[in-house]
């Protein structure tokens, strides 16, 4: 097992907590450009930052969707992007055997949300001693999560985190539910919300792709914020309409600050209403 050294603060006076970055590793340029853009400006308003993005997407509606550009390459520039721009990293795994060598380069190994009640997956994620973090399933009640939860923290690891992005609602549509964030905190574990996947409209286009509503980015994201989580989970782009995923959904890099300005602002009330009770 690998002792995680990377920890994020979380509760009462803890800063907010930014995920962010591509969807997928498309370039080694991308993947720098992003990462220094994304580590300069959490820095700038006092947030704790994790970088993320997928050395691979297995999870294609089309055998046509790009998966990546390999393993070993996407491994090796999130290891140049950790150890050269200095931010943790974060990325997903979708099987159990993926798990320790992703842990060898992966601050925190993320439990995609289709894969978020797979037994074996789970507890060879936690078996690694690194964060986990598990996106909850369109498909799942956030009571649900206590049970996902549990597979990873009977192997002994409690360095775990829970993400919201957005519950199935019909077809081609995901909504997200606010009473979802104090729920999922009353577990125990810090809650992310991903504002990015949550305006996803999945697989809407004719070709397979999801479309999406990123004018809802902001919006969701403060009121997230307003129901109680403890960070955001965006992915972000230099140029979205070119992104290789989930184009029509991710957030224009150059949209983050504001993004992070205004969900600041919202945090210090959410805080300070904690303090007096109300």
């Amino acid at each position: 097992m690998n002792s995680s050294r990377f920890r994020i603060e979380s509760g009462k006076g803890a800063p907010l907590v930014l995920i962010a970055g591509p969807c997928v590793i498309e370039s080694r340029d991308l993947v720098m450009k992003t990462a220094e853009a994304v580590k300069k400006t959490a820095l700038a308003h006092g947030l704790q930052v994790i970088f993320k993005s997928s050395f691979r997407k297995a999870n294609r509606t089309s055998s046509r969707g790009f998966t990546g550009i390999g393993t070993d390459e996407g491994l090796k520039i999130l290891e140049e992007a950790k150890t050269g721009i200095g931010v943790p990293v974060l990325t997903d795994i979708h099987e159990a055997h993926e798990a320790a060598t992703v842990a060898e380069v992966a601050d925190v190994l993320q439990i995609p949300a289709f894969l978020s009640r797979q037994t074996d997956l789970l507890q060879a994620a936690g078996e690694t001693g690194r964060a986990v973090n598990i996106k909850k399933g369109q498909f799942m009640a956030p009571s649900d999560m206590k049970f996902a939860a549990e597979k990873v923290t009977r192997t002994g690891n409690r360095h775990l985190f829970l993400t919201e992005r957005g519950t199935t609602f019909g077809y081609h549509n995901l909504v997200v539910d606010m009473r979802s964030f104090p729920l999922l905190r009353a577990l125990g574990f810090p809650v992310f919300f991903d504002a990015t996947h949550s305006v996803q409209l999945p697989s809407q286009d004719s070709s397979g792709a999801s479309s999406g509503n990123p004018e809802f980015i902001l919006p969701l994201a403060r009121a997230a914020i307003g129901a109680g989580c403890d960070g955001l989970f965006l992915e972000v782009h230099p140029d979205p309409a070119s992104a290789l995923s989930d184009a029509a959904s991710q957030l224009p890099l150059d949209q983050l600050e504001n993004v992070i300005r205004q969900v600041k602002a919202i945090h210090a009330s959410v805080e300070r209403f904690r303090e007096e009770g109300t």
